[in-house]
């Protein structure tokens, strides 16, 4: 970092770094370190940690800290990440759009996936160590050195709008006079704003609501910053003024100042053209791929990026649009001994992401001529002073051709180095000082060499620090997932034995209901039974004796259950077999098992057998002759004296058959009797 980046600023750096306590717990304390710029012609002033800036320490509450952010409103506000301040997305949105015009909120480490501090920190030569106090304060130097990305949930364009101040009321005799000093007043102030925002030069956009008696409001959409706009919110009598940033859809991170790094560029041209840009650690910068871009935009792009130092193609031999690249960034060349396979490609590129294939390849070649170079660029920085730009000594031996020594002996005489030429430290400025020897200078670069291991050691180990807690969170979340997963099972098989007892009352209500409709249709069918219409049997109403007859169609099972399904079989109804043959012992058993008190047997003769079973079980058959059955639809009538003088007609009939019976039963147990006496005779 050098003095030039704070004497530029009149405003301090605030670095920010939790001290104690967990920001989605309650009431976490931060390490604040605040760099104020001092007068470069006052070293002397008070607290002044050198000729840079005044350094103030102090552990915060979050309320304190942001109270003191809208007091002194710094430029930067530093943390290794923005999440620190948050607890989430829209806290952090709520954070951002808290803070002072001008103020931006910076993370050091990088964009959505952020370095190790004490890396970023080793790579820019800032002082580094593991207590919250120290690390705000390596983020505070970094922002200072313009070192980071801007954490925005806001676009440059901002909104300005003049509005009533007040209510237009709900009337009044003075209602319009009111209504249209109002609308003036609004108008007036829209006037006023507009001419700041020309005076300016800035570009903007006017939309207005027109009203009785001027404006009810007017919105200006500025393409500027609201610390770049000339107006303030305010609110003053009838009209009041809001200015706020337009959103955008999600948070993103800008870099303070545009890359100018060294870097290592793979390209991939084609129909579709894509850029890798690397870093001289291996780390991915950038990536880009356009089917529109031409030759210029893309070393436009390039450009943004850093200074190529190697221009890489994944083929061999190396395209002619690459190798134009090349040569206008007067780069060294790298090309496979044979082309790339693909997934060889996919294995190096693994860890990044990609859009397509395109980038995918281009970032393939930028990684393997990093991997070619990696020791190169590890000796040509072990032998680096630490006061000298080691991408500059890198891009002198590798693009330029020339050695590490004479680089750093040129670099040394243009930066005012006293001309040794043996690159050594500045430090040596006091001519009394003894030259070092051979021996000493190798022990000078081997503890250098090991500052530089311990360095990357405790990256990596906060690499693996980071990593165990994220397996640790990542743990906890499946743990989270698998114990609602088994709620949610619980809750699914509660909702199936639910459904299945839903279903089963559902099927028992269908089957009562059912139930009852038939029995309905019964109890309806016994009342029309009775309901006679008695214009065609006046002899009812006259008291003359009728009896109901219940018509079974058919002498079978069927008939039989169809009809006693409709309308019952009882003991003591009158049955009409509308059809008496057909029927056979079963049959008749289940006539009986009624117990009617006649049957009146309409056409066809029924047979011995149902005639035996009836008879032996004392059942009436009467002829339809006899007992004349008149009907009306589905309900059939029949005279009670008619019916009383058949049956007594059976009666007798039976009474007769009984007898004939019983007659041939003693006559057939007499011929028995007398044949079993003749035959011993006839045996002797």
């Amino acid at each position: 970092m050098t003095t030039r980046t704070i004497r530029a600023r009149d405003r301090p750096v605030f670095g920010v770094d939790v001290h104690s306590g967990d920001v989605r717990g309650d009431s976490p304390s931060y390490a604040l370190v605040v760099l104020d710029p001092v007068d470069e012609d006052d070293p002397d002033a008070p607290d002044a940690d050198g000729p840079m800036a005044r350094v103030t320490r102090d552990v915060v509450s979050f309320r304190k800290l942001c109270r003191l952010i809208d007091d002194r409103e710094p430029l930067y506000v530093a943390t290794d990440n923005a999440y620190e301040l948050a607890a989430d997305k829209g806290e952090l949105v709520g954070f951002l759009r808290s803070l002072p015009d001008g103020t931006r909120l910076v993370q050091v480490t990088g964009a959505e996936r952020p370095e190790p501090l004490s890396r970023v920190a080793s790579r820019h030569g800032i002082p580094y160590g593991k207590e919250p106090m120290k690390e705000a304060e390596a983020a505070a130097r970094l922002a200072a050195a313009n070192v980071g990305h801007e954490v925005t949930a806001f676009t440059d364009e901002t909104t300005v709008k003049v509005s009533r101040g007040r209510s237009t009321g709900k009337g009044g005799w003075s209602q319009d006079r009111y209504t249209r000093r109002i609308h003036g007043n609004v108008r007036k102030r829209t006037r006023q704003v507009q001419s700041k925002l020309k005076e300016t030069n800035l570009d903007f956009e006017r939309d207005v609501t027109e009203k009785y008696g001027g404006y009810a409001n007017a919105t200006f959409t500025v393409e500027a910053r609201p610390e770049d706009i000339p107006v303030s919110n305010s609110r003053a009598g009838d009209v009041r003024v809001e200015v706020e940033r337009e959103r955008r859809d999600g948070i993103e991170y800008e870099p303070l100042v545009k890359r100018r790094d060294r870097v290592i560029v793979g390209i991939d041209p084609g129909t579709t053209t894509a850029a890798a840009v690397v870093g001289l650690d291996g780390t991915v910068h950038a990536l880009y791929s356009s089917r529109t871009g031409d030759t210029a935009e893309v070393t436009e792009w390039i450009v943004e990026q850093g200074q190529p130092i190697i221009v890489a193609a994944d083929v061999e031999p190396m395209p002619e649009t690459v190798e134009k690249f090349r040569r206008s960034f007067d780069a060294a060349g790298w090309q496979p001994t044979t082309d790339l396979p693909v997934d060889e490609k996919l294995h190096r590129t693994r860890e990044a992401s990609y859009a397509n294939d395109h980038e995918r390849d281009a970032l393939a070649a930028a990684l393997y001529a990093f991997d070619d170079h990696a020791d190169q660029f590890e000796r040509i920085a072990a032998k680096t002073p630490p006061r000298l730009d080691r991408g500059a000594v890198v891009a002198g031996v590798v693009a330029g051709g020339s050695s590490v020594e004479s680089v750093i002996e040129e670099l040394s005489e243009d930066d005012g180095g006293g001309g040794n030429g043996d690159g050594e430290d500045d430090e040596e400025t006091d001519p009394t000082e003894p030259e070092r020897t051979e021996e000493e200078e190798t022990i000078r670069r081997l503890r250098e060499r090991v500052d530089r291991l311990e360095s990357h050691a405790e990256s990596l180990e906060d690499d693996l620090d980071e990593r165990d807690e994220r397996i640790a969170e990542l743990e906890s979340e499946l743990e989270d997932a698998k114990r609602e997963e088994r709620i949610e099972a619980r809750t699914r098989r509660a909702v199936s034995r639910l459904e299945r007892e839903t279903d089963r009352l559902e099927r028992e209500r269908d089957e009562a209901q059912e139930r009852v409709a038939d029995l309905e249709r019964k109890v309806e069918t016994l009342k029309e039974l009775w309901r006679l219409d008695h214009s065609n049997f006046g002899d009812v109403a006259q008291g003359q004796g009728l009896v109901s007859v219940k018509v079974v169609e058919q002498f079978t099972l069927d008939a039989l259950d169809a009809a006693d399904e409709a309308y019952g079989l009882v003991a003591g109804d009158v049955v009409y077999l509308r059809d008496a043959s057909g029927a056979g012992r079963r049959t008749a058993e289940r006539l009986a098992e009624t117990e009617p008190r006649a049957v009146i047997r309409g056409d066809g003769r029924i047979s011995d057998v149902a005639d035996e079973v009836l008879f032996e079980r004392a059942v009436p058959v009467v002829p339809a002759d006899a007992v004349p059955v008149r009907e009306v639809d589905e309900l059939a009538v029949a005279s009670e004296e008619d019916l009383a003088a058949a049956v007594d007609d059976w009666e007798e009939r039976a009474e007769e058959r009984r007898r004939d019976e019983k007659a041939e039963r003693i006559d057939r147990i007499i011929s028995e009797h007398r044949a079993g006496r003749t035959l011993p005779e006839t045996e002797e």
